[in-house]
């Protein structure tokens, strides 16, 4: 679906208006507005970190964006995912479409392209074939370690966001590119750093909370690497993988972090090897319908400390009826029960959608 036809507002000498602090800019001026007009980003994720970054992007002008998302507007997403407002969590309108109308509503200019989708290995290469430029605004690692794999394949530039608590972190990937220019140099993939997946509980904003400030940091660390990518300047690109903790303070001010990304791992299974697994669906975890009503996730060997996982899940006002043994946890939101087991397996009742049934699991496990 489509933003909504332009006005007088898209007139030549209105856009110009439209960007003028903009192009005022030396880093961007007339020709980089020129060329944000012609950009065309997919952001994965229109949650917290995604919605500041669609809204960035559109404010700037670049000229396409496909918001992909699965999941719906819910009032604990108001605290600080900007795009929405009550009237979208009251008709739990999804999350894509809902940015989408709200974008029209700022930028008639552009064109928004809402995909209310779990990005998936069968769909990826349909969904993301378009852009040029992929932003990460998701919240688990297994879609993380997806697109690592779809933009070494197809060597096209990613930039990872996050956000957790008061703590934002961003990382722009440079694959070998399908085109090689003097200026762009390759970086470390996400696989080089991390060549696996973290396993047990990984905690996320329901479990840990999260800071609105956090997220427009992460955001803002993003966008802007976005528009050096988007007006050609690779050169000024920042090669490390940056984390901010803006609550505790250190000896210098607040708690800062980079590690160096500017060289790739010659031994990298991704994009040394060029070996795809998450593409391929093999590092995905099995699901099933289970019987009536119900999905069951099939998590292979991700061993789960489920005492840390009640007091974690206790501290969320959305949990119901939490009850542990030494054998499984189980607990209730809203019209679905979730089971989950200590080798990583979990049980959701009240549905038959898959993808649900995966938005439950990352949304209080991780993943």
């Amino acid at each position: 679906m489509s933003s909504l036809p332009t006005s007088h507002l898209a007139s030549p000498d209105a856009l110009r208006t439209r960007y003028s602090r903009q192009i005022l800019f030396p880093g961007i001026g007339e020709a980089g507005q020129a060329l944000l007009a012609q950009a065309r980003v997919a952001i994965v994720g229109v949650g917290a970190t995604g919605a500041v970054s669609a809204s960035l992007l559109a404010r700037a002008g670049v000229g396409h964006l496909t918001l992909i998302d699965r999941d719906f507007v819910e009032p604990s997403n108001l605290q600080r995912q900007i795009l929405f407002d009550e009237a979208d969590a009251l008709e739990a309108l999804p999350k894509a479409e809902a940015a989408r109308r709200k974008i029209a509503a700022f930028n008639s200019s552009i064109q928004v392209d809402a995909v209310i989708a779990d990005l998936v290995p069968a769909n990826i290469h349909a969904l993301l074939s378009g852009a040029g430029l992929l932003l990460d605004c998701t919240d688990n690692f297994e879609t993380r370690y997806l697109l690592n794999d779809y933009a070494v394949e197809q060597g096209k530039p990613w930039i990872y966001a996050a956000a957790l608590g008061a703590y934002a972190a961003s990382m722009t990937i440079l694959p070998v590119a399908a085109v090689a220019t003097d200026d762009y140099h390759p970086t470390a993939c996400l696989a080089c750093l991390f060549p696996v997946p973290p396993s047990g509980i990984v905690e996320t904003c329901d479990t840990a909370g999260i800071l609105a400030s956090a997220v427009n940091l992460a955001a803002s660390f993003q966008v802007t690497e976005a528009l050096k990518l988007l007006t050609h300047q690779p050169h000024l690109l920042r090669r490390t993988l940056l984390a901010h903790d803006l609550w505790t303070p250190s000896s210098s001010g607040q708690a800062r972090s980079e590690i160096s990304t500017s060289t790739p791992d010659p031994d990298c299974r991704v994009c040394a090897q060029r070996r795809f697994d998450h593409l391929a669906g093999l590092a995905r975890p099995h699901i099933t319908l289970c019987g009536r009503n119900s999905v069951q996730i099939h998590e292979h060997s991700r061993p789960l400390d489920l005492p840390a996982l009640a007091a974690s899940l206790a501290r969320q006002p959305e949990i119901h009826d939490l009850r542990t043994n030494a054998l499984l946890l189980r607990f209730r939101r809203g019209e679905q029960t979730v089971t989950v087991f200590p080798d990583g397996r979990a049980l959701i009742q009240g549905t038959t959608d898959p993808v649900l049934a995966r938005t439950l699991y990352a949304r209080f496990l991780g993943s």
